[in-house]
C-alpha cells in the first residue's frame, strides 16, 4: 500500500490545513502517544493507572475534575511543593502553606515522642471542602523520598480510597522533578517514571497521574497512556520482537 494512499485514509486531526501546521520537529514540546490496548476492550472499575500526558493538574482541579489530589508535604518547607500552589487557589481552603505545614511538624513530632516509625511515611488529610488533600508525609530527618517511601505511601493512601465513592475520582502528581519534596534513589537519583508508576500500581492505586513539565519534553520516544505498559515493551528489552 503506497504511502499516498495511507494518509488518503488516515482521519484528519484539525480543519483547514491544521494537520500540516502542526507537524512538529524535534524544537518543539511534544508527547508521541502509543496506544497499549484495543480501545474497544475495557473491563468495569479500571485496572489500570491512567497517565494525563498534556494535561494541566492545576487546571482540571480548577475545573472540579478531582475530588482527591495526592501529593507530598514535609514539616519545613513547602513554599515550593504543589499543596502550597493547591492551598492557594482553592477559595474555599482555610489551610496555609505555613500552617499546614507547622501542622506537619505538630504531628512528625508526635511520631517521634510516642516512638511509631514502623509504618512511616504517614498521610495527612486537608480537607478544602471541594477538594480532598492526601499529602504523604516524608519521613523524618530524610531530604527527599525514596521509591520504598512512595510504595508505602501510596498504601496507606490506597486504603483511605477504599470504597470511598465520595473521594474519586483522585488524581497524583508524579513526584518528580518536584522542589519541596524530591523523590530519589537511595544514590540520589532520580527514578524513571516507570518505578513511580510500578510504585503506585503496586501498592493498589488506580488513580490518575500527572507527569511533571519536564516530561512534555519525551519525543522522539514514545509513551503510553495507561499502566501496566503493554508486554511488548518487556519483549523488545528482552531482545524479542
Amino acid at each position: 500500500m503506497s504511502s499516498t494512499h495511507i494518509d488518503h485514509e488516515r482521519p484528519r486531526l484539525y480543519s483547514g490545513d491544521g494537520d500540516r501546521l502542526l507537524e512538529a520537529d524535534r524544537n518543539t514540546d511534544r508527547i508521541v502517544l502509543l496506544p497499549s490496548s484495543d480501545p474497544k476492550q475495557a473491563t468495569i472499575g479500571g485496572g489500570e493507572i491512567r497517565i494525563q500526558w498534556g494535561q494541566s493538574l492545576l487546571r482540571d482541579v480548577l475545573a472540579g475534575r478531582y475530588r482527591t489530589v495526592v501529593c507530598g508535604i514535609n514539616d519545613t518547607d513547602n513554599s515550593h511543593g504543589i499543596i502550597g500552589t493547591l492551598l492557594e487557589m482553592v477559595t474555599t481552603s482555610q489551610w496555609t502553606i505555613e500552617s499546614a505545614t507547622s501542622y506537619a511538624k505538630v504531628f512528625q513530632d508526635a511520631i517521634g515522642l510516642h516512638d511509631r516509625h514502623d509504618n512511616e511515611p504517614y498521610v495527612l488529610k486537608f480537607d478544602l471542602d471541594s477538594l480532598l488533600i492526601l499529602a504523604i508525609l516524608r519521613p523524618k530527618d530524610k531530604e527527599h523520598f525514596t521509591p520504598t517511601d512512595l510504595e508505602r505511601g501510596f498504601k496507606t493512601v490506597s486504603k483511605m480510597l477504599e470504597k470511598r465513592s465520595d473521594r474519586q475520582a483522585v488524581a497524583s502528581v508524579s513526584f518528580l522533578g518536584a522542589h519541596s519534596n524530591k523523590l530519589c534513589n537511595e544514590d540520589g537519583s532520580e527514578p524513571p517514571f516507570e518505578t513511580v508508576l510500578k510504585c503506585m500500581y503496586n501498592a493498589g492505586y488506580r488513580g490518575d497521574v500527572y507527569p511533571s513539565l519536564a516530561m512534555w519534553h519525551t519525543a522522539p520516544t514514545g509513551v503510553f497512556a495507561t499502566y501496566p505498559f503493554p508486554e511488548s515493551l518487556d519483549r523488545m528489552r528482552d531482545g524479542s520482537s
